[in-house]
């Protein structure tokens, strides 16, 4: 499961039904790839991170994290 995915789309007030709108797929689609059971395309993986203003590495993948520190 994403729970960073998840957690930074409550926080920011953002809903799926939103970001599933501005992806063109289904909103049961976006829920699947929050709870980890649609694999992420790498071009869906940098768009969804647009969205938040990040980069795809910064929002899912926790050993880009560890690198950091």
């Amino acid at each position: 499961m994403n729970y960073k995915l998840k957690e930074l789309r409550e926080e920011s007030g953002i809903t799926s039904d939103y970001i599933s709108k501005i992806l063109n797929i289904s909103k049961a689609f976006y829920s699947q790839i929050e709870n980890g059971r649609r694999r992420l395309s790498y071009d869906m993986a940098v768009k969804i991170s647009k969205i938040f203003n990040m980069k795809p590495d910064e929002l899912f993948y926790d050993d880009h994290k560890n690198v950091l520190k």
